[in-house]
Parts: C-alpha cells; structure tokens; sequence
C-alpha cells in the first residue's frame, strides 16, 4: 500500500466512532451498557413527515440527480422558516443552499476559505470538525476557551490584534455542542462588529436552535443588522425533528460565501436525494411543526431536570442547561474527564463523553446526551448514584 497522505496523520480517531467502538467492547464483556455518549434523538421522526417521504420515494421524478444546489421548493422552504421564525430576508436562489447534513457543510466551507496557513478562530471545547478540517486544509486553528466564568462564550476581545488580522473564519455555535451554553443576541452584534472590523466571515453553527428550555429563544445571527454582509448560518432539520439519519441542512446567509461553498460540493457531491428534501420541506411547513418541536422540548425538560435533581442529590455539580439536550457536568475532585468517563464505564457500565475529546477546556468536564427514554435514563441516573462517592 502507498503511505497515507501526510495530512491525515496528526488527525485523532474521530469522537463518536470511538465511543461506539467502547460500548460495543462492553457489551461484548456482558455489561448492559447505558449510553449518554451521542447526541442521537431516540424519538421517531414525526409522521407527517415519514409520510411525505414514502409519497416522494415513490415518484419517479425524483430518481433521478438532484440540483446541485437542492431543490427550489426546499431552498423556499427553508428561507421562508427563516423568516417566520427569526424576521429574517433571504433569497432562495443565492443565499440558501441544501446540504448533506450540517457537518459535510461545515467541512466543506472551510476547504472554501482556509489555504496553508490561514487561521480559522475556533472555540474550545467544540464540536471537533472545526479544528480537524482546518488542520486537514493545511490551515491553523487558533482556540477561544470556552468557561464557565465567561457563561461559556468565546472572549473576541482577547484575541490577539495579529491573530484577528490573520484569521479568515470565525466559527460559533449556540446554543452550544458540548456546554449546552447560550448566546444573546448582544453576543452577535459583538461577533458581526468584530468580523466586519478584521474581514472574517463568520460562522454561525445553529443546529440546535429549536432546542431551548425556560422561556430561551435561540436568535439567528442574521438578526443583527449587516450581518449578512459578513456571516452565514447553518441550520438542521436533525435535532429538531429527529432526522440525523436523514442527513438534511441548510446552509444561509452572504450570497458570496454561499456561492463559495457550492464551488466546492459540486465538484464533490452530487446533491440530497430531491425525495428527502421534500419530507424536510413538509417538516418545515406543516401546521403540525411547532406543535411537535414543543412536545420534544417538553420531554428534554422533564428528562433535564430529572438528570439534574439526581446528579444534585450526590453532590455533583450539574447546571441545568438553556439549549441543546446535554448535560456538561464537572467531574468530581480527584478525577479528570477521562477517569471520571472510565469509572463511570467499568463500574456502572454508563457512556458519558470526556470533555477533554472537545477540547483542552473541555477537561474538568464530561457531556451527557438526554437522548435516552426516561425510564433508561433513571436508570444510569441511579447507577452513577450508586458508583460515584463525592
């Protein structure tokens, strides 16, 4: 065999991949293994939408290539969501574009944007595919810590004044992946004044919008005036309708950068099957759509504020989040993320993920997914009560 390409060797097995290969270890031992590990809904997806696309698979117009830029109808569909649920104007033909699920899109447009030696800025903890895909494009990431002291939000103005000159992308994400951090809309007007005074776009991870708890509402960058002068938003169907296998997103915003993205997936894919984009549109514009996402966040409360009360009851340290459904709880002392991750496997047989997999920031720390029925996810609750002395 050739040697591999010398850009792929400094890249970590990828996070997710690793816990599977972890729990089915354990299973493999015997232990009825409890997995908080992935952020995977365990809901179905919502009829009206499985429906529509067992109508759509079956016209044979859509068996054949797909745009490339996706659909028209799907392309309306989603700037239309735009703008019943954030007032924001988008054209469809230039400033929206289909995508195979946010984390192709994310990947992608840094290849758009970051040659040998550019700087992406990138929060730390994060979802990973920010920094691995700057380091796969020869670029360097410059990590923002995320804290708890700072309400776990990047501080722009600590970043250096060479670095900022430097940097192409911005990379944020609210509410967060992994912290379940929250971000105003004042932190946006911050962000589109800071990328607008160093030429940056900016990038806005919204995959979680939909998923908001306590009266939160999750803003869309593109609610800051001039932010489509300097920023472009992802947006999933994923979370909020349990369709991560679906593989369905949205890219919106400077018609530029859109423009800029699609250079690099036509010559790399060939486009969402045109039958899964009308589902996403149905998902998008049923009159049945809000009443849903409200009985899913109603259940990650309940699931949250279980969690919550029986981490408390032995002393651990558990914030209720605002967003996202994870649960970024502080080991106990003695422990870094990946013991407290390991205790929690071999004694309990419960998957959390170590916060130091996101990030050197994320060690202290260990995210729990709530995407787990309620009954399954008393019982890891009260397996860690068992194991876990503080």
């Amino acid at each position: 065999m050739p040697k591999r390409a010398e850009r792929i060797a400094t890249v970590p097995p990828y996070l997710f991949a690793e816990i599977d290969k972890k729990k089915a270890a354990a299973i493999a031992r015997g232990v009825d293994v409890i997995s908080l590990g992935i952020g995977d809904p365990d809901l179905p997806t919502p009829k009206f939408v499985v429906d529509k696309m067992k109508e759509a698979v079956e016209n044979p117009k859509w068996h054949q290539y797909p745009d490339y830029d996706g659909s028209l109808a799907y392309r309306t569909a989603v700037t239309q969501f735009y703008k019943r649920r954030f007032g924001v104007d988008l054209n469809p033909k230039t400033e929206a574009l289909a995508l195979i699920g946010s984390k192709e899109g994310i990947a992608h447009i840094i290849w758009a944007y970051i040659d040998p030696g550019d700087i992406a800025l990138v929060p730390d903890p994060a979802y990973p595919v920010y920094k691995t895909h700057t380091l796969l494009a020869g670029g360097t990431p410059y990590l923002m810590p995320l804290t708890r002291e700072n309400n776990f939000l990047p501080d722009l103005k600590a970043i250096p004044e060479d670095v900022a000159r430097k940097a192409k992308l911005l990379f944020v994400n609210y509410p967060n992946n992994p912290t379940g951090g929250v971000a105003d809309i004042e932190f946006y007007r911050e962000a589109v004044a800071f990328c607008k005074k160093y030429d940056i776009l900016l990038v806005s991870d919204n995959a979680y919008s939909e998923m908001t708890y306590d009266g939160f509402k999750a803003p869309s960058v593109f609610e800051v005036e001039g932010a489509m002068e300097t920023a472009v938003e992802f947006w999933s169907l994923s979370k909020p309708f349990n369709m991560t296998g679906w593989r369905i997103a949205a890219l919106v915003g400077n018609a530029e950068a859109v423009a800029a993205l699609g250079i690099i997936k036509t010559n790399t894919d060939s486009g969402q099957f045109t039958a899964i984009q009308e589902a996403a549109i149905e998902a998008l514009t049923s009159p049945e759509a809000d009443g849903f996402i409200a009985e899913m966040n109603a259940i990650y409360t309940r699931r949250r504020d279980m969690a919550v009360a029986g981490l408390r009851a032995i002393g651990l340290d558990a914030q209720p989040m605002k967003g996202s459904f994870y649960l970024w709880l502080q080991v106990p002392a003695g422990h870094t993320s990946t013991s407290f991750a390991g205790l929690l496997l071999e004694e309990a047989g419960v998957i959390v993920t170590p916060g130091s997999a996101y990030g050197a920031h994320g060690e202290g720390y260990v995210r729990l997914s709530l995407c787990l029925k309620e009954e399954r996810l008393q019982q890891a609750i009260e397996r860690i009560q068992k194991h876990v002395k503080v």
